[in-house]
């Protein structure tokens, strides 16, 4: 075999066309990290007649808080300072309005250094981590046990309601503990203790019934109902989690399940936790009432308005926020704050049945939060935040009126919008991480890096000469088309152990080569030509390649399903990794080595021929 036919050239030629695509593509998606974000803070002259605002008194006034920044541009509509760290951004724009805020609006944007025609084809740097980027980590846990208690305290109150309606004398229905509820059956007749049991049975198919003496009965949730309950409360946290944080704008976040009852929460880029705390940390639900005078109640609420005017409430609530689909604040006529309410379909229909019969008649709507007191004991804190007459039929849009500021409408409308919760949730731990340090992991790892390639690229270089030049240059090739893929999946976030993660993929896609280039020196040792034995080296090699590499692709889906945070970093950048040392080491590394080596040579890989 003295070169190759017609036909093995044809392949190779498209072959190489779509590798050319590929590499190309991946370049355009890896520009985007050579070129950095600029914090720019902008006030904008109110004012026609002010006078513009000189730089040196900017400056002036930013030294005497000692902080530095890039630059500071001025002209006819405003003043223009760009940020030398990203941190200072909420001092600045505080300290600016408190100086400038009568006659300049304060706004802040990033702004981005690539040029027009890579922005306009939305290419986007690799998100980073936590440990990368500065921001704040958040590990919340949920109050499962509260909210099963809080769920039999419901089903307690609507068997006592079924009773009343069906006009069916119970001696006393009690919860002893938060697994449980018994019913006296006492004070009623046989007949109306089946009808009852059968209702319950009915509304309820996930109670266990079990008879405790003659006249009582226990009903509580088997120990796989309680479980798989458990399952849905942290279901349903995260969701309202992760619901919450794309209110605050923040889309690098990383929100995930951390053991049986624990969310843990990372926001990179956010340098001010207290902002974000009033939000994530906040355990918000609404509830709507009715006034116990006009309705024969399962049980009495006590309350007080801000007025100090005492209420009777029926304990059993209409609906509540997790009814709630979308939550805005605004005006009525008269410039009064509001907060305009859609409800999913079940909670349109329970409002529609409660208000036909109520028109006319108040609604009482209480607004409750959790936290933990300082015997560290779980609170519940209410508050009646609206006594409203019900004017007309309604369905599943309408107002909460008489709201008391247009802030508190819109941070009440914020936090139903993103999400009532069921369990309470309190914040356990709290950490911020500043970007001076995120820049110096970044730094270490860039060095790490550094090292690792330099001594990898001498030793390819040379141990296999020619190929191994070839080798290097596929590895290169390899990181650039990582770096590509990265910026183009939307759920990768570069962490410092993912920096590690390149590190070890920088080994992976040279022991590819390292494979490659012993079996062909097997090869060529057996007497075969020089383009034989390349061909062979490939075809033979690539089993074990793949055998090697689809074992360590497990292992990196494991870490990536089970683990959080850093572990899930280092296993993507894994995963990737293996993708693109496969295509690189293999199939660019063939490339590079059919259009270098075309005909048979005398010695190749130090064996003679």
């Amino acid at each position: 075999m003295n070169s190759r036919t017609t036909t093995q050239e044809k392949n190779v030629k498209w072959q190489n066309i779509v590798i050319i695509f590929i590499l190309l593509f991946m370049l355009v998606s890896a520009l985007p990290n050579l070129y950095t974000d600029k914090m720019n803070i902008r006030l904008v002259n109110n004012n026609a007649q002010s006078e513009a605002i000189a730089p040196q008194d900017i400056n002036a006034l930013l030294a005497n808080k000692n902080i530095t920044v890039e630059g500071i541009k001025t002209s006819t509509s405003g003043t223009t300072i760009t940020l030398k760290n990203k941190t200072d951004q909420h001092a600045i724009e505080k300290l600016l309005t408190k100086n400038y805020g009568d006659d300049y609006t304060v706004e802040s944007s990033i702004r981005n250094d690539s040029p027009a025609w890579l922005t306009s084809l939305n290419g986007k740097p690799i998100k980073l981590g936590l440990d990368l980027s500065g921001g704040v980590l958040f590990v919340l846990d949920v109050d499962t046990e509260r909210a099963l208690s809080d769920r039999l305290k419901g089903i307690a109150l609507d068997i006592k309601s079924i009773a009343i309606e069906n006009r069916i004398r119970l001696g006393k229905v009690s919860q002893p503990n938060n697994h449980s509820i018994i019913i006296d059956f006492s004070s009623a007749k046989q007949a109306a203790n089946e009808q009852l049991l059968t209702k319950i049975n009915s509304n309820y198919p996930e109670l266990t019934e079990k008879k405790l003496a003659e006249n009582k009965i226990v009903l509580s949730f088997s120990s796989q109902e309680q479980t798989k309950f458990r399952q849905e409360i942290m279901k349903q946290t995260l969701k309202t989690m992760r619901g919450r944080i794309e209110e605050l704008g923040i889309t690098e976040a990383v929100t995930q399940k951390q053991g049986k009852n624990r969310i843990r929460i990372e926001l990179p880029g956010v340098h001010d936790p207290e902002e974000a705390k009033k939000i994530i940390g906040a355990t918000a639900s609404l509830d709507f009432y009715q006034l116990a005078e006009n309705a024969r109640a399962a049980g009495i609420l006590q309350m007080s308005d801000k007025n100090g005017r005492k209420l009777k409430m029926n304990s059993q609530v209409i609906f509540s926020g997790a009814n709630i689909k979308n939550a805005r604040s605004g005006q009525d006529e008269m410039g009064m704050p509001l907060v305009n309410l859609t409800l999913d379909a079940v909670g349109g229909k329970k409002m529609s049945l409660f208000s036909k019969k109520n028109v006319g008649k108040p609604m009482v709507t209480v607004f409750s939060e959790f936290y933990r007191n300082t015997q560290d004991e779980m609170v519940k804190k209410s508050k009646v935040i609206n006594v409203a007459t019900i004017q007309q039929h309604l369905g599943s849009q309408f107002s909460i009126t008489n709201m008391s500021s247009l802030q508190d409408a819109q941070e009440l409308a914020l936090l139903l919008r993103a999400g009532s919760l069921t369990a309470p949730v309190t914040i356990v731990k709290q950490r911020s991480i500043e970007a001076t340090l995120g820049v110096d992991n970044i730094d270490n790892g860039i060095k790490a890096l550094t090292i690792g390639i330099t001594f990898t690229l001498l030793f390819m270089v040379f141990w296999y000469r020619a190929l191994g030049v070839i080798a290097n240059i596929a590895l290169a090739l390899n990181l650039v088309s990582l770096l590509g893929l990265m910026s183009l999946l939307p759920g990768a976030v570069l962490t410092l152990p993912g920096i590690a993660g390149l590190v070890l993929t920088v080994g992976m896609a040279v022991d590819t080569n390292v494979l490659i280039f012993e079996r062909i020196k097997e090869e060529l040792k057996r007497g075969r030509k020089v383009i034989s034995a390349i061909e062979l080296g490939y075809k033979s090699a690539f089993s074990t390649i793949l055998d090697a590499n689809i074992t360590t692709m497990i292992t990196g889906i494991i870490l990536y399903s089970i683990g959080y945070g850093p572990v899930k970093g280092f296993a993507i950048i894994l995963c990737l990794g293996i993708l693109t040392s496969m295509f690189t080491g293999v199939f660019v590394s063939k490339a590079l080595t059919n259009l270098s080596i075309r005909e048979n040579k005398s010695q190749l890989l130090g064996v003679n021929l």
